[in-house]
């Protein structure tokens, strides 16, 4: 039976959560207080056994605070484990190297995902998205720069977009 381990950490736009597999990686994570809202997004396949709470999740701990903290590449090399079908993985990939402070539309986004008329499904890639901030969903924007949505709310994606601008 695998077991993962989990935190909150209070952070400038509220209580952020990582659920993290035994060897680090990153399975779930967002701006919630409540892990019960992030084990729900684990693919079946990598959904541990027993999910307990720690203090401090080592480098995903102090990833998130110097992300929050201005140092906003502080996430890139931090392991990510999702598990979806091949388009999604690939979009997840792709949008783990979409630069801090530039955003990319829906269609861009498709475009770099490798499949332009899948703007759909790179928009579903966004939804689904279980690694908030270290699979930065945040990134994707609609064409003409409307914010769109995001599961942990539109002012916390303001809020992400404006400090990565900065």
């Amino acid at each position: 039976m695998s077991i993962a381990y989990w935190s909150t950490m209070d952070t400038k736009i509220g209580p952020f959560t990582a659920v993290v597999a035994g060897d680090g990686a990153v399975l779930a994570s967002g701006w919630t207080g409540d892990v019960g809202e992030l084990t729900p997004l684990i693919s079946p396949s990598l959904l541990p056994g027993e999910v307990k709470q720690r203090r401090d999740l080592g480098p995903v701990s102090t990833a998130i605070r110097r992300y929050h903290d201005g140092d906003l590449a502080a996430v890139a090399d931090i392991e990510v484990r999702q598990r979806s079908g091949a388009f999604r993985e690939h979009a997840w990939e792709i949008l783990r190297k979409v630069p801090a402070g530039e955003p990319v539309s829906y269609a861009e986004y498709a475009a770099l995902a490798g499949n332009p008329s899948a703007v759909r499904a790179a928009a579903s890639a966004c939804a689904k998205n279980a690694a908030a901030l270290f699979v930065p969903c945040h990134r994707v924007v609609r064409t003409g720069g409307g914010v769109g949505n995001f599961r942990w709310g539109v002012p916390a994606k303001q809020w992400l977009l404006s400090h990565e601008t900065a």
